[in-house]
C-alpha cells in the first residue's frame, strides 16, 4: 500500500491537529513596530490537570530519510499534543490517522509541508514517527512531559506501508 501525500493546508489537516505557519494567520506589530507577532498558532494540550507541563526540545536529524519511505512504527500521545517546527527550510511528509484507541490503517492520510509549515498534532492522533530527509535538520518539538505514560506504538510488521510524494 502505497500512500500519496497531498499538500499540507490548514484545511485539510483540521481534523489532526493545527497548521504551523504565518500565512493566512492572525498578527499584529509588537516591540514599537520593529516585529511582527503571529499569534496563537497551535493549540498546545499538556494535560496539566494531570500533571503535565510543557516540554521544549530540539530534534536533530542523524539518519536521513529517502522516499519512499516505509512506515514501521505508528504512535500517539493520548495525554497532550506534539508539535514539530522545522528550524531550517525542510519539507516535513506527514502521516495521520484519527484519534481513538483503535488504530485504523485503512484511514490514514500523508501530506507534504512546503519547507517552512510545522504541524500541531492534536492529543490521540495516530501518526508516523517524524522523519527529515538531509542529516542535520532541525525541529522544535513541543509536547508533554510528565511521570505518566504518553506514548503508544504499534509495529507494521505485517504491513508494506509506504508513502511517497511528487
Amino acid at each position: 500500500m502505497i500512500l500519496q501525500a497531498q499538500p499540507l493546508s490548514r484545511e485539510r489537516f483540521q481534523p489532526f491537529g493545527d497548521v504551523i505557519e504565518t500565512v493566512g494567520a492572525k498578527h499584529y506589530p509588537v516591540n514599537e513596530g520593529k516585529l511582527e507577532r503571529f499569534n496563537d498558532l497551535a493549540h498546545v494540550e499538556v494535560g496539566a490537570d494531570h500533571g503535565g507541563r510543557p516540554l521544549v526540545s530540539i530534534f536533530k536529524c542523524n539518519q536521513p530519510s529517502t522516499l519512499p519511505h516505509r512506515i514501521e512504527v505508528i504512535e500517539r500521545h493520548p495525554l497532550g499534543s506534539q508539535a514539530f517546527i522545522p528550524l531550517n527550510h525542510a519539507r516535513m511528509i506527514i502521516v495521520v490517522g484519527p484519534a481513538g484507541a483503535e488504530f485504523e490503517l485503512h484511514r490514514l492520510q500523508a501530506f507534504v509541508s512546503n519547507g517552512r509549515q510545522g504541524i500541531n498534532y492534536r492529543p490521540g492522533v495516530w501518526h508516523m514517527p517524524l522523519i527529515a530527509f538531509s542529516p542535520g535538520l532541525e525541529f522544535v518539538v513541543i509536547d508533554r512531559g510528565g511521570s505518566d505514560r504518553n506514548c503508544d506504538e504499534i509495529h507494521l510488521k505485517d504491513v508494506e506501508l509506504f508513502v511517497d510524494c511528487e
